[in-house]
């Protein structure tokens, strides 16, 4: 049992408490060093990590490219959030949330700054003329769900995935309390998936590019080793969908930039070039 908690007059940021990401929660924003951020050739500078939400990107980015859009062409630059990199000034100045990932488009003249990875899928999306119809109705079902996202991933990383695996504690209040919400949403999903191929109907979309990479990773058992905690195997339509994206070679290539990982084919720090992902990927093979 936990030590019940006694809330103060006035909240005061407590000491560290050797947690995973301790080191770089603060109350207040802003830049905590000097730092100029890394430019590359391409019109595209992508400043991120592999992440979920690192990955919506890249994945994006990576299906541009396989269309044969070469203005799509990026380079990415690993943010290292454990190391804090992401309050460097370089990063807060496309940032100021300091939270990756972050945008910068110089093929515009001054460069376009843009942050929050759902606004990114709709910049690209829009500059591109892909994955978002301009059928009112179909583009609105599409953003019916980017927002659906948008809004109840946090539960599912900063809430389930957070007291599950991450802080330093197990508290079972905290852990049934956002496993019965991610169950919900992928009870959400999972009913949706049961009439549509495609999160948003027929068509592969950024829906599918923004939702893959949370719920899509957690039911393949990749996000919190917690596939079999949830009962993945019982969302039947989610597991068919996931399997489905997972296969693209566009999201296998995009879901390995900014990764680190020890297991080969499986992470790319840096990518500047499609080269670069044909590397490491061979390695897997």
């Amino acid at each position: 049992m936990t030590r019940e908690y006694h809330v103060p007059t006035v909240w005061t940021q407590p000491k560290d408490d050797g947690s995973t990401w301790a080191k770089t929660n603060r109350p207040v924003s802003g830049a905590t060093h000097e730092k100029t951020l890394p430019k590359g050739k391409h019109p595209l500078q992508l400043h991120s990590m592999g992440t979920p939400n690192g990955q919506k990107v890249t994945i994006m980015l990576e299906e541009l490219l396989a269309l044969g859009i070469t203005e799509a062409e990026y380079d990415a630059y690993m943010i290292s959030i454990g190391d804090g990199e992401q309050f460097s000034s370089g990063f807060v100045e496309i940032n100021p949330n300091s939270k990756i990932p972050a945008l910068l488009d110089c093929s515009t003249t001054p460069p376009i700054r843009v942050f929050e990875s759902g606004n990114i899928l709709l910049y690209l999306a829009e500059k591109f003329g892909r994955f978002l119809p301009t059928n009112i109705a179909e583009r609105t079902e599409i953003l019916n769900w980017l927002f659906w996202l948008q809004g109840s991933a946090p539960y599912l990383g900063g809430g389930f995935g957070h007291f599950y695996a991450y802080a330093p504690v197990k508290i079972e209040y905290a852990i049934n309390r956002f496993t019965m919400e991610t169950k919900r949403q992928l009870d959400v999903l999972d009913k949706q998936l049961a009439d549509n191929p495609y999160i948003a109907g027929n068509e592969y979309s950024i829906a599918d590019i923004a939702i893959w990479p949370w719920y899509g990773n957690l039911v393949l058992g990749r996000a919190y080793d917690a596939a079999e905690f949830i009962d993945a195997a019982s969302y039947t339509n989610v597991l068919r969908w996931a399997k489905e994206i997972a296969a693209r070679p566009a999201v296998q290539r995009g879901r390995i930039v900014n990764r680190t990982s020890d297991v080969p084919g499986e992470a790319l720090a840096e990518r500047h070039s499609a080269a670069d992902i044909d590397a490491v990927l061979a390695q897997k093979i």
